[in-house]
């Protein structure tokens, strides 16, 4: 049953919508996600930082303005890839694995929360030398960007939002399932039947949040999976992660994000059925400085690792950049 449960989390969806922006013409064919960048290259490029809460793992490309990217659930910083190759000659692109997921490494009992997530984001900035950022976030990603804001508001240039958990809607109803896996400590398994099926990772979980499930290629798989179940107590925080979504890590946050005067472009897939066109609309109302909704048709949660080109072209936009 749990694992009915799991199929039918990760079930795809279909929605219409519009693109709204300057950008449709980006829409006419994704743009394949590994480009110049793949797992391999990418993985020999990854740095730790020690900080009090763990070493954690990054990628740093680029030199100018620092750019942080924060990924989603179960991703890692590998989500990233296309829009590092197409922004690192902007900023100083820095993207992070969170605590909990990817390849960051921290000590057992270590709080999993999106506000310690926060947290550690200004650890890691600070051992830059990085005052201030533009973020660019997914998923889980947006929330972190969210609370970020709300406790580093100075620290924030500009925020790129995309799909992702918003105070009325965190944790969305279509990831709780998960969240009772992780609760009953079925979900590291379920998860790592993929690195020995990857067609049921394309057809399950793919099919859910990519339009096309082919970009998980195996070694996009293996990448994204294996640090998850890598050993017992990496189990555990991949557990425990999930378990931290809950209760709503943004309640009682709009009030402060209305308050906000940080430039904010939302860029949403349409087709994602976990986090609807509705959440897009509610940042856009909730944000002083919203620069509007771009609605991707096709796109679904993971969209941003499909269309990369859209993505770089919205965040030079956003950025100021020709």
């Amino acid at each position: 049953m749990r694992r009915r449960q799991f199929l039918q989390m990760t079930a795809a969806a279909a929605a219409t919508g519009m693109f709204g922006g300057a950008f449709a013409r980006d829409l006419a064919r994704p743009t394949p996600a590994a480009g110049p960048s793949n797992p391999a290259t990418f993985g020999a490029a990854r740095r730790f930082a020690s900080l009090p809460v763990g070493r954690i793992a990054y990628i740093e490309r680029g030199r100018g303005p620092a750019a942080l990217f924060l990924h989603g659930a179960p991703l890692n910083g590998l989500q990233w890839r296309g829009a590092l190759d197409r922004l690192a000659a902007h900023r100083r692109c820095v993207v992070p694995d969170f605590m909990g997921l990817g390849y960051s490494e921290v000590p057992a009992g270590r709080s999993l929360a999106a506000a310690d997530q926060a947290g550690m984001l200004a650890e890691l900035l600070d051992a830059l030398h990085e005052p201030r950022v533009d973020i660019v976030a997914s998923d889980i990603g947006t929330a972190v960007a969210q609370l970020f804001l709300r406790r580093f508001p100075d620290r924030v240039r500009s925020l790129l939002l995309t799909n992702g958990d918003v105070e009325p809607d965190s944790p969305a109803a279509k990831v709780k399932p998960a969240i009772a896996m992780a609760r009953a400590g079925t979900l590291a398994d379920t998860t790592a039947a993929w690195l020995t099926d990857k067609a049921l990772a394309r057809s399950t979980f793919g099919a859910a949040v990519y339009h096309d499930p082919n970009v998980l290629t195996d070694e996009v798989i293996e990448y994204y999976v294996t640090p998850l179940v890598a050993s017992p107590l990496r189990r555990e925080q991949y557990h425990a992660f999930h378990l931290a979504m809950e209760p709503n890590p943004l309640a009682g946050i709009e009030a402060e994000l209305r308050k906000s005067s940080v430039p904010v472009r939302i860029v949403w897939g349409a087709s994602d059925d976990i986090f609807l066109p509705k959440d897009a609309h509610y940042l856009d109302g909730v944000f002083p400085g919203s620069r509007g909704i771009g609605f991707v048709p096709k796109g679904k949660l993971f969209f941003p690792e499909e269309y990369p080109d859209m993505i770089a072209a919205e965040a030079r936009h956003l950025w100021g950049i020709a």
